[in-house]
């Protein structure tokens, strides 16, 4: 059964993404957490969503899709990530300030038009920050990459994939010209040299929100 309101897509892309670019699943409390609800909006989403065919779970255990709503997650992840990158490239958006933007719009937007704004856009396999952009059928392209603070200094390789869950991150990259595909050098574990010849200083936070070519 479809979801028809904007909570359940919520629950179902958060789900999606929490895996995306590693394997453990997503609990319960990390799911609140994610999305700012309390355990118990959780608890009766997730029944709701597991008695819908969308997802299996036992009490209190991680969660996980099914076919059904893995296909579903990929159309509302499709729907934001074609719209992100519809902003940035369409209406001067930075790639920190579209988040929020796509989050509403992810759905009112008709099938019509994002179709449309696929095709604009050169049906674009990836959006501002590196993240795939599933196909309307739900198959999703995956590259290999590791995280920046687990690959071995001397690491040679392209930036992949940036988080967008901290702006301040997003902000500090663009202001020192790294964005997906920047040749980038792990000078050390908190360094990156870059093609110019600059060093980066990163922070924590940044070091585990970069994916690089493995």
């Amino acid at each position: 059964m479809k979801p028809t309101t904007p909570a359940a897509e919520d629950y179902l892309k958060t789900i999606y993404s929490h895996t995306e670019w590693q394997a453990e699943p997503i609990t319960p409390s990390a799911l609140a957490t994610r999305l700012g609800v309390a355990p118990s909006s959780v608890t009766e989403m997730v029944k709701k969503l597991a008695a819908s065919g969308l997802l299996t779970h036992v009490p209190y255990g991680p969660l996980t899709l099914t076919a059904a709503g893995r296909l579903q997650a990929t159309a509302v992840v499709r729907r934001h990530r074609l719209i992100e990158t519809w902003l940035v490239s369409e209406m001067g958006y930075d790639w920190d300030e579209v988040h929020e933007e796509a989050e509403v719009l992810e759905h009112a937007i008709s099938d019509r038009l994002l179709e449309s704004m696929s095709s604009r856009l050169g049906n674009p396999t990836s959006d501002p920050h590196g993240d795939p952009i599933p196909a309307a059928d739900g198959t999703v392209s995956m590259p290999s990459a590791v995280l920046l603070s687990a690959a071995p200094v001397g690491h040679r390789g392209k930036v992949l994939r940036v988080s967008d869950r901290d702006p301040a991150v997003l902000r500090q990259l663009a202001a020192a010209g790294v964005s997906p595909s920047t040749p980038i050098t792990v000078a050390d574990a908190m360094t990156l040299q870059l093609a110019s010849g600059h060093s980066l200083q990163l922070t924590p936070s940044a070091c585990d929100s970069i994916w690089v070519t493995r």
